[in-house]
């Protein structure tokens, strides 16, 4: 149902044209080889550069929860919504 089109009465010339022209696009696809090409997931070789893993700031979990209705061992506590 969701891949019906509507067309108005001049438009479905065009539109069968740009389809075809699309299914003979993938047909070339199709033909290229491939046989010698590796998956990858990216198209560039590289590698992301990362930071080093440091900690840069204090630990200020208790003066943040002051602010909090509920808290228990560093957790906020919040009112049970599943039975």
């Amino acid at each position: 149902m969701l891949a019906r089109l509507r067309l108005e009465d001049g438009e479905s010339d065009d539109v069968v044209e740009k389809l075809s022209r699309i299914v003979d696009f993938v047909d070339q696809l199709q033909a290229a080889p491939t046989d010698d090409v590796l998956p990858m997931a990216h198209p560039l070789n590289m590698s992301q550069r990362l930071r080093a893993d440091e900690v840069t700031e204090i630990d200020q979990r208790d003066f943040v929860q002051e602010n909090a209705p509920s808290t228990e061992g560093g957790y906020y506590l919040v009112p049970k919504v599943i039975e």
